[in-house]
């Protein structure tokens, strides 16, 4: 006698659903191929375009698109396309890098306040005062007290990558903070934690084993507008003139420059402009996409 209730598939595992949930949101897969795009274009482009964004070419001067220059030159005779690869290596490493560390601040303050009941009061008020603080003045502030410092000890790029970095980490790890702590909060009573804490585990293996993978969700959304929050800061503060040194372009450094042009050469702001747009808007879609494929509540419908 043969066995006719055979499977008619193999289960799948639970990110197996997740990425066909996340396929199936068409402005998160749409995001993500640009993203992708990007990414490509400032990590391998100035390896397959021929001209460095630093080199002067006064002759070339202020042209307009063409065949030899697709996005024109500046006010030096700089290819602006090869401006705007380099600039979009700093603006995106500046992005992750601080999206990690405030990743890391506000999964730290998150899980202490929301496991060690002593800890919560304390921390909540504190992650409420960075809240309450206006951020651009204390941006502003960080910038003027710590840029010549960190540029004498580190040099000038190394430098204000290092306080770009922590200025935009330092005050924007908040909402994680506390998306994280909610999380955890309501964790803590399931059964699977009580039943570990029956047995003796110690907090810290607790957080390590089973808070931390239960709250990768909302860690991984807040990872993803991260991005763009430090994108669209670093830009900001470039745009003002605090960021980095004409001779280190960023999409906001190049934004700075092209104002004294804007009537007569308004394509350099379109560029920069339309790169800081794509990326910000294409990194929020995806994590859109993420937050419904990450919520079991969603992820069935």
């Amino acid at each position: 006698m043969t066995d006719s209730a055979q499977p008619s598939s193999a289960p799948h595992s639970q990110w197996w659903d997740v990425w066909r949930q996340f396929k199936s949101h068409r402005g998160a897969m749409i995001s993500a191929v640009i993203f992708l795009i990007i990414l490509f274009a400032v990590m391998f482009g100035e390896a397959l375009w021929p001209f460095d964004a630093t080199l002067i070419d006064i002759p070339a001067r202020n042209q307009g698109p063409s065949w030899v220059h697709p996005l024109g030159t500046d006010q030096l005779g700089r290819d602006t396309l090869a401006r705007m690869i380099r600039g979009g290596q700093i603006s995106i490493a500046v992005g992750l890098t601080a999206m990690l560390l405030a990743l890391f601040l506000g999964t730290l303050v998150g899980v202490s306040a929301g496991y060690f009941r002593r800890l919560d009061g304390i921390l909540m008020r504190l992650t409420d005062l960075f809240l309450a603080l206006p951020l651009l003045p204390l941006l502003l502030v960080m910038v003027m007290l710590f840029r010549e410092p960190l540029s004498a000890a580190f040099g000038t790029e190394t430098g204000i990558f290092i306080l770009m970095v922590s200025a935009i980490g330092i005050t924007s790890w908040m909402p994680t903070a506390r998306i994280v702590r909610g999380d955890v909060l309501a964790l803590k009573e399931r059964e699977f934690i009580l039943s570990a804490r029956s047995i003796g585990t110690t907090p810290f293996k607790m957080i390590l084993r089973h808070i931390l993978p239960n709250v990768l969700s909302p860690i991984m959304v807040s990872a993803t507008l991260g991005i763009a929050n430090a994108i669209i800061t670093e830009s900001a503060l470039s745009f003002l003139g605090l960021g980095f040194p004409p001779d280190f372009p960023t999409w906001g450094r190049l934004l700075f420059d092209a104002t004294d042009f804007l009537q007569l050469y308004p394509e350099r702001v379109i560029w920069p402009g339309l790169a800081i747009s794509l990326t910000v808007l294409s990194v929020n879609y995806i994590g859109d996409g993420l937050r419904d494929a990450l919520d079991p509540r969603i992820r069935g419908r």
